[in-house]
């Protein structure tokens, strides 16, 4: 398997969307950090996924930088950051579809690919009205975690004041 490169690693603390559902948003900020821990069979330190439910199948959600810059420049989206397709890690040369229902290894965890993470109606207001049909087919990973370890951003990040 060719090596896969993280680009960014996004937490967030809270749901936006989860339980939402004929409700505003939360407003709960994705945090873009340098590495991130991962505890097999509970997901990332300090997400809002963490503990979320027993044997959970998306402890983690792998995305495509690449179908992120194709979504912007399909809708004519511009100012808007990877963020807000609210996924976990973002990654470079990689089908991610591929590694559904097998397992995987990223800069050395294991991974099991559950599902596609499906776009769904909040994709529409959070991005631009027509990124869930854009999304069909290419929404990322969701996969539970199997062993622990910290994964690692090329990412350069700015320190935050304060």
């Amino acid at each position: 398997m060719a090596l896969v490169e993280i680009c960014h690693i996004y937490i967030s603390r809270g749901h936006n969307f989860v339980g939402h559902h004929g409700l505003e948003p939360d407003d709960f900020p994705m945090i873009e950090v340098p590495t991130v821990e991962c505890v097999a069979g509970r997901g990332l330190h300090g997400d809002r996924y963490f503990d979320f439910k027993e044997e959970y199948k998306g402890q983690i959600t792998f995305f495509s930088l690449e179908v992120f810059d194709e979504l912007c420049s399909a809708l004519q989206v511009a100012r808007i950051g990877p963020s807000a397709v609210r996924r976990n890690v973002f990654t470079r040369n990689v089908d991610l579809n591929e590694f559904i229902g097998r397992d995987f290894e990223v800069q050395g965890i294991h991974f099991y690919g559950t599902e596609e993470s499906r776009p769904c109606d909040w994709m529409n207001r959070a991005i631009a009205p027509g990124a869930k049909e854009f999304l069909k087919g290419r929404g990322g990973l969701r996969a539970r975690i199997l062993t622990d370890g910290t994964l690692h951003s090329t990412a350069q990040i700015p320190e935050q004041v304060g």
